[in-house]
């Protein structure tokens, strides 16, 4: 059965799912700031560095914000990149396995750079938040290129 759902055309739902993942960090800094010190929506943007200049607030948790704010940013820069990706494949037709494949690797991968940009302490574990970031962005290069070639040859 997996390898059947595989072959399924399901990588379009990649772009909801990508989006959620950038989304995820967004939200869990906005009910991390509402219960430290109250949400301010009439100024969402300064929430950040409000946190920060408080000096009631543990300078540990005002950091894990700014990654979360951070983590966040990223998903953002990297949304159109995938999107591109996985349309480009589509239209080249190339063929679902790869394309499902590829997705879920990539949805797990964003996963896992959140989780870690958004608890990273050292120097240690902010080159693997890299690594994976490298990674992650090495998945829509491939369905680009893919697709390339595969419409060069047409």
């Amino acid at each position: 059965m997996p390898a059947e759902f595989l072959s399924e055309p399901l990588s379009l739902y990649s772009i909801p799912a990508v989006w959620v993942t950038l989304f995820a960090p967004m939200t869990l800094k906005f009910v991390t700031i509402q219960k430290l010190r109250g949400y301010n929506n009439v100024q969402p943007r300064a929430n950040t560095s409000r946190v920060a200049a408080d000096k009631n607030v543990p300078r540990e948790v005002a950091a894990r914000i700014e990654r979360m704010e951070g983590a966040h940013l990223n998903g953002n820069e990297n949304f159109p990149l995938w999107v591109a990706a996985i349309l480009a494949a589509n239209y080249a037709g190339l063929d679902n396995h790869t394309m499902n494949v590829t997705s879920i690797a990539y949805v797990c991968a964003r996963v896992l750079y959140n989780y870690i940009y958004i608890n990273n302490e050292t120097s240690a574990q902010s080159w693997l938040r890299s690594l994976i970031f490298m990674g992650c962005t090495s998945l829509p290069m491939y369905l680009l290129f893919a697709a390339a070639n595969k419409l060069r040859l047409v």
